[in-house]
């Protein structure tokens, strides 16, 4: 089963866990209704859609509120130590958790204990911890944007915030930042980069780019990210190869842009609504 774990900008919710629902709705998480906009729950809403199209169980879900503080991302972090050991779970999604290498490695050491070990995917804030901690190459995917990727490049950036100026976010200067941080094993076995177009790497380089169809109010949208990333978890769940599963996400993200034809004021919500018919495209495509 896919589990996704990270945070809503909401301090008051606990630490919640359950089987995730995507309705008219909203998702439901526990008996919570989130509001699947942007952020974890976007992704969330994502694997959802696409878990439905492949023919896999909803996602599972841990989630809490932190808006930023920490309070709430320590509580998940302490959560998780507690109970991953002893849960079956295949594939993880790590998300929106604030950065804390002292959590991220404890959490790390429980992902270490399960049997078999999930495949691990991890975007956002988790990232950073991953990439803080020395140990991002114990990860299979991570999926991040340009900047963040300048910041995996940089060797010597403990966060994303002290990224060196000489090291370009230019989408053009991609494939050499996917190199240095390979060099300095920064990176995850596989990397799916956001951009104008879409890069799936690995540490032999660039393997797949994708860069149609390109809807340009997808760059003024927050969320888009959120949604690849999580249609990108339903595909590795599905037991696709994670490259191949990178590539056949980046196409339905596309095209589910292209469905719902998006302006600047759209809500995440109306691309994750194309999402069924979008990845059921893509795949068709593949077949052919």
């Amino acid at each position: 089963m896919l589990a996704v774990i990270g945070t809503i900008p909401d301090p008051a919710m606990p630490v919640t866990e359950g089987a995730a629902t995507l309705g008219r709705g909203g998702l439901s998480v526990g008996g919570l209704e989130i509001a699947p906009d942007r952020g974890t729950p976007a992704l969330l809403g994502a694997a959802c859609a696409a878990c439905g199209v492949l023919g896999l169980p909803a996602p599972f879900a841990f989630l809490v509120g932190d808006e930023g503080r920490g309070h709430g991302s320590r509580e998940l972090y302490r959560h998780l130590v507690d109970v991953l050991p002893r849960r079956s779970l295949s594939t993880l999604a790590f998300h929106y958790l604030l950065p804390d290498v002292m959590w991220h490695d404890k959490v790390l050491f429980a992902v270490n204990e399960m049997h078999p070990r999930p495949r691990l995917i991890v975007d956002a804030g988790f990232m950073y911890a991953a990439k803080m901690s020395g140990q991002a190459t114990a990860y299979d995917l991570f999926t991040p944007d340009a900047g963040e990727l300048a910041f995996l490049a940089d060797e010597q950036a403990p966060h994303p915030f002290y990224t060196r100026g000489f090291i370009l976010h230019d989408d053009n200067r991609v494939p050499d930042l996917i190199r240095r941080a390979y060099d300095g094993d920064n990176a995850a076995a596989c990397l799916l980069v956001k951009g104008s177009t879409d890069h799936v790497a690995d540490r032999t380089g660039v393997l797949f780019t994708v860069d149609s169809p390109n809807e340009a109010a997808m760059e003024a949208m927050g969320g888009t990210g959120d949604t690849l990333t999580g249609t990108v978890a339903a595909l590795i769940e599905s037991g696709r190869a994670v490259a191949d599963a990178a590539r056949i996400a980046a196409r339905t993200n596309r095209l589910a842009a292209k469905l719902a034809q998006p302006t600047p004021a759209s809500r995440i919500s109306e691309i994750i609504a194309c999402i069924p018919q979008a990845l059921a495209l893509a795949l068709a495509e593949e077949a052919q």
